[in-house]
């Protein structure tokens, strides 16, 4: 996968992740960082699982890239919740 695509999966799948976690996003690169990120944490993830993507070809790398996103997103919740209780 080019350079580009994989820039393109993470816009598309950051974006989509912050906005379902009700955020209003990072900005462009912090959410083709999180998107990029999330894409390996959730190929990861889902190897651990032992499932596959139900799309094929770029519909599953964004699948795969937002479910990683959104659960990314879900733990830096946590934390930055955890760290403002004290």
């Amino acid at each position: 996968m080019s350079i580009l695509l994989w820039i393109l999966v993470g816009l598309i799948a950051g974006v989509l992740a912050s906005f379902v976690m009700g955020g209003v996003g990072y900005g462009i690169v912090g959410d083709i960082v999180i998107g990029i990120v999330g894409a390996f944490f959730g190929g990861w993830l889902f190897g651990q699982l032992g499932v596959h993507t139900p799309f094929s070809g770029m519909a599953g790398t964004i699948f795969v890239a937002f479910i990683g996103a959104v659960v990314l997103l879900l733990i830096l919740k946590v934390i930055r919740g955890a760290t403002r209780r004290r």
